[in-house]
């Protein structure tokens, strides 16, 4: 199974190039499947084929679908929803009013991140392309499993054991429905571990690969390089980038401006990504709309000997594992974590407890500490540009804490 990730700035081409991938593994003979998290679903659009909640025929080999998250919403939030919605009624707001209010904010694009899993384990398909919301929603995607486990296993089991002692004397002032019931907790449990497998799902590199899809434009060059970064801060891996729209050469000044402008730009997209491959694609004098122009538009993104699921890309920008830890000679311990891109003065790390807080240009990961380092004091650390290096020493303060910056 292969997991294909396309994501990048609003309107840069993700779904032009997430389709293109698609065919280009089906006419190869992978058996795939075609979706899309944003909730601003264009993949129909882009393949110019109405598409609903069940895979949909698209070419041999090829099946499309768009995401139903109302069934998955019914499943896994309806237990949560419904205890809000009676406390809110029992204050005085109205039904309707109590239902909207207790939707969770971006539900859809945590469902819709579900349902990449829960398809990935009918294997019914060897490849899953999937068209990723803009970075900015994605990246909070990919940090939501990894910090809601986080908060259930740090605050989650003090929560409940209040709810349950305090569940008697409720019901004896006569507000025993004031309480949480267990069947609230369950249902986030249950939501706990499904978000988990998602987290384990899409970080295993050998399983799944992210692909950046960016514009040769100064603002969105900057933003792919932020996310690139903050990816790996988070985990993930990038196995290539796609520079989408590029202007060819023309005789006219407007069109030899622009083309200039480009080329400048995309010599500094290689140099900042320097180790993955960057693919080029013209801009086109049509919008690639409908299998025929996608397969044309695959043609340019994957020459002759390209893999589309990824056998071809540079070890040199994904091989490094994004967390390593190593003993040293001294007795100490090393932790070292990939952080590509990232500005020195925009990183931080703090222990806390059994965990280390990493802050890098505002995302924030935090990672629970395997048990050897558990009982190690921190004794420094650095940025050097590429990784963050975080050095322990085994003590006898079996909980310390420390800094660095």
């Amino acid at each position: 199974m292969r997991i294909v990730l396309f994501t990048g700035k609003g309107g840069v081409g993700k779904t032009t190039t997430a389709a293109a991938t698609a065919l280009r593994l089906a006419d190869g003979g992978v058996k795939t499947l075609l979706l899309s998290t944003d909730t601003a679903h264009s993949l129909g659009d882009a393949l110019a084929m109405p598409l609903t909640g069940e895979p949909a025929d698209v070419a041999p080999g090829l099946q499309a679908v768009q995401v139903d998250t109302q069934v998955r919403f019914e499943r896994v939030w309806r237990d949560v929803q419904a205890y809000l919605t009676d406390l809110l009624a029992r204050g005085g707001v109205d039904p309707i009013t109590a239902d909207e209010l207790t939707v969770l904010p971006g539900v859809d694009e945590v469902l819709a991140l579900l349902a990449v899993r829960e398809l990935a384990l009918q294997g019914a398909w060897d490849a899953l392309v999937v068209d990723c919301a803009p970075t900015a929603e994605t990246l909070r995607l990919l940090a939501l499993p990894e910090a809601l486990t986080w908060y259930l296993q740090k605050v989650f089991p003090a929560q409940r054991r209040i709810a349950r002692g305090m569940r008697p004397i409720a019901a004896v002032m006569g507000r025993g429905d004031a309480i949480p019931p267990d069947s609230l907790f369950e249902a986030l449990l249950r939501l706990n571990d499904e978000l988990a497998g998602v987290r384990r799902l899409l970080g295993d590199p050998a399983v799944t690969s992210v692909r950046l899809v960016l514009t040769p434009e100064a603002v969105v060059a900057a933003e792919s390089r932020r996310t690139f970064t903050a990816l790996a801060l988070y985990g993930y891996r990038v196995d290539l980038v796609v520079a989408n729209r590029v202007f060819p050469a023309g005789g006219d000044p407007w069109r030899a401006g622009w083309a200039a402008a480009q080329a400048r730009q995309l010599e500094a997209v290689r140099d900042s990504f320097a180790g993955l491959p960057v693919r080029e694609l013209a801009y086109r004098a049509v919008e690639p709309v409908g299998v025929d122009a996608l397969r044309d538009v695959a043609d340019c993104l994957y020459p002759a000997g390209a893999d589309p699921a990824g056998g071809d890309r540079a070890a040199a920008g994904s091989a490094a594992l994004p967390l390593q830890v190593e003993a040293l000679g001294s007795g100490d311990y090393l932790l070292r974590l990939a952080l590509p891109l990232a500005v020195r003065g925009e990183v931080d790390a703090a222990r806390a407890g059994d965990d280390l807080v990493v802050t890098v240009a505002g995302n924030r990961r935090v990672l629970t500490l395997p048990g050897t380092l558990r009982r190690c004091a921190v004794v420094g650390g650095e940025f050097d540009g590429r990784e963050l290096q975080v050095r322990f020493r085994p003590g006898p303060a079996p909980w310390p804490a420390g800094s660095v910056g």
